[in-house]
């Protein structure tokens, strides 16, 4: 085991004990700026815990909840299942549709106040990431509500809460036909690259966008983008998703981070070759958070360009797929840990880092734990990045494809304990009956199988395989829609997974680029060198007589006590399917708690815990669960499957708890 030491920090002052509390100016900037409220944030607050005080909805009455309204926003364009609303004086904003259009309805009867479309560009029509938004940012600025919009465009837009309208003296004039005069930023003019402010960044270039909102802290308004996916890309140029901070009160751009650092930059020397000069990513796509005392923001980032090979990159690629520490007012660096090094497995982080105050050997400590696709909960010292628990470097398997040059380690956290599946071995295959195990180990003999980190396999591989079994892969662990929640009194987190494996197969770049268009698109690749080995197709072992090939569970929430680091307990995500407790197989036997297999979205209150997921019958539902068991003490039903999030708020003496559906939300209260 090598000790390489993967984080750097500098001190930054004094231990914060109250995560998200609001902090001194800095200077005129932090004055008059507040964030707190109901649900301020589209993770609850700016620290991530997905936590709300309130219980008038309560384990004694969970299962009386009924629908009080539905939002169907199919008016405004096509489906938005991500996107989860900020409660503001009596308003819940949202974005809805491709155009990520804001709507603010009134909280209490879900009726529409106000919507703004940016108007269209080719910015807008050329994102990947349309249809993803999360939500917006928010800010009280001197007694007045503003909320913040970044669009598919890449543009920042500071509205009024309750009148929809620009904020005059934020940003400037956009040259572009049907934009407001004032309240909007062009996001791309402070990245550093030439752009049309219609067509954006070339595609020779590059591209960026973005899918989560941005973060307002001690009067600082943090971007983080996103780019292209990449197991989409077959170019390797690409631009870096640099972090960008600006003022709150006027959009005056303040400070730009480089994720990919250049000469004299800490991290350079882990650029191998002159790749840091052309290539990029290491966007920041998943939600932030920040401690205001401490003065930071927590930046988690994806793989450098491209999924599943980067031999053109040669070295561990900071900062790509790791955790960074800013300071808010400056943007400068206080101390970074990398999760994955050279990532080529598409372990892009997928969730908020969530911050919080515990008690460890008697000491109280501020952590980070960031919750991955590796079902590892990486925990921090959030003041120093410094691990709370040894993290050990192992040895992992080395890459078969030519051309490719993976870490020789990867970092393990020796505690908590992994949360899921890592790995494919015999052992962890289908055991409810021995033929079922038989049939699997048939299923999948062509296939090579191994530990975390198996690397994917190329075509005509020396060794004879389809493909590689890396588990878990791009859908396993903890995702987009699998969120976390933390409680504050008791220090114990409660974190989403499900079980999944990747097969892609490597094929050479120039059989899938098409050297001009995409067959399916009007618009040319980003970048123009074709890479040696991009992404083909993903053979599927299927499955063992209608069963997954492994073991139940097949999705949980795991309690872990981020005192300890120990794992207390688990349980499956919603109710058995009907097709396995009615399987021939298991005729007979006691409800094996399988779990769905999807993710859930979680909210966490001083009463209970509750959970989105479906029941045997796959009626969508949420659950609630005491938080100290994992007991079932209620459970509701909803209008729709919940793709991504939910939030909880009070309004005029009513608890209201809101699901994110298809083209649309819905909220459940109890009976008047």
């Amino acid at each position: 085991m090598s000790s390489r030491k993967l984080f750097s920090w500098l001190p930054v002052g004094a231990v914060a004990l109250i995560v998200g509390a609001c902090a001194p100016a800095d200077g005129d900037r932090a004055a008059g700026v507040v964030t707190e409220g109901d649900w301020a944030v589209i993770t609850g607050n700016n620290a991530g815990q997905r936590f709300s005080d309130l219980t008038q909805i309560n384990a004694s009455n969970f299962s009386d909840l009924e629908v009080a309204w539905e939002y169907d926003a199919s008016h405004l364009g096509s489906v938005n299942a991500r996107s989860t609303p900020i409660y503001v004086d009596g308003m819940l904003i949202n974005v809805h549709s491709e155009y990520r259009s804001v709507v603010a309805t009134d909280a209490g009867t879900g009726e529409e106040l106000w919507t703004y479309t940016e108007p269209e560009t080719f910015r807008w029509e050329y994102s990947m990431r349309k249809n993803h938004g999360k939500g917006v940012a928010y800010a009280n600025i001197d007694g007045r509500d503003i909320v913040f919009l970044i669009s598919p465009a890449f543009f920042l837009h500071a509205i009024d809460a309750h009148t929809g309208q620009h904020v005059e003296g934020f940003g400037g004039q956009v040259p572009v036909e049907g934009f407001p005069s004032t309240g909007v930023v062009d996001l791309l003019a402070d990245l550093g690259h030439e752009y049309d402010p219609s067509d954006g960044i070339p595609l020779e270039t590059g591209y960026i966008t973005s899918s989560s909102p941005a973060l307002v802290v001690n009067g600082v308004v943090v971007v983080g983008n996103s780019a292209e996916q990449g197991y989409n890309q077959t170019r390797r140029e690409m631009i870096p998703g640099d972090i960008l901070g600006y003022d709150a009160r006027t959009g005056e751009h303040l400070w730009k981070f480089d994720v990919l650092p250049g000469p004299g930059e800490v991290g350079h020397e882990t650029w191998e070759n002159d790749a840091w000069q052309w290539t990029g990513d290491i966007s920041s796509w998943a939600p932030l958070s920040a401690d205001a005392q401490l003065g930071l923001v927590y930046i988690p980032t994806n793989g450098a360009t491209q999924d599943y090979y980067g031999g053109f990159r040669p070295g561990d690629n900071l900062f790509s797929t790791s955790l960074i520490a800013l300071d808010v007012a400056t943007g400068e660096r206080r101390w970074h840990y990398q999760l994955i090094h050279h990532d080529i497995w598409n372990y892009d982080t997928p969730q908020v880092p969530v911050l919080a105050d515990v008690v460890i050997d008697g000491v109280p400590t501020p952590i980070v734990a960031q919750a991955t696709k590796q079902a590892f909960l990486y925990v921090l010292n959030r003041e120093t990045g410094e691990p709370v628990w040894e993290i050990e470097e192992r040895p992992v398997p080395q890459s078969l494809i030519p051309g490719e040059h993976l870490a020789a380690t990867q970092p393990f956290p020796t505690r908590p304990a992994p949360y899921d599946m890592q790995g494919l071995s015999e052992d962890d295959l289908i055991d409810f009956t021995p033929e079922l195990r038989r049939k699997a180990i048939d299923l999948l003999k062509d296939y090579q199988l191994g530990p975390l980190f198996l690397p994917p396999l190329h075509r005509d591989n020396d060794i004879g395989k389809i493909a590689a079994l890396w588990c878990p892969a791009d859908v396993g662990g903890t995702n987009i829609d699998g969120t976390p929640a933390y409680d504050p009194a008791t220090g114990v987190i409660y974190v989403p997974s499900q079980k999944g494996c990747g097969t892609r197969v490597m094929i050479p770049g120039s059989e899938k680029d098409p050297g001009g268009r995409y067959e399916d698109q009007t618009t040319q690749p980003t970048g123009t060198t074709i890479t040696d080995w991009v992404p083909g197709p993903s053979p599927n072992p299927g499955r063992v007589d209608g069963l997954p090939y492994w073991k139940a569970p097949y999705s949980k929430i795991t309690a872990i006590d981020l005192n300890t680091g120990d794992h207390l307990w688990w349980i499956p995500i919603g109710d058995t399917p009907r097709n396995v407790l009615e399987h021939p197989a298991l005729r007979g036997q006691p409800d094996p708690r399988t779990g769905s297999g999807r993710q859930a979205a979680l909210i966490a209150t001083p009463d209970m815990l509750i959970y989105s997921g479906h029941d045997s019958d796959n009626n969508p539902m949420i659950f609630a669960v005491d938080k100290a068991t994992g007991q079932e003490v209620g459970r509701a039903a909803v209008p729709g499957s919940i793709r991504y999030g939910m939030m909880t708020y009070m309004h005029e003496g009513k608890q209201y708890i809101l699901v994110n559906l298809n083209g649309g939300n819905a909220t459940l209260a109890l009976p008047s």
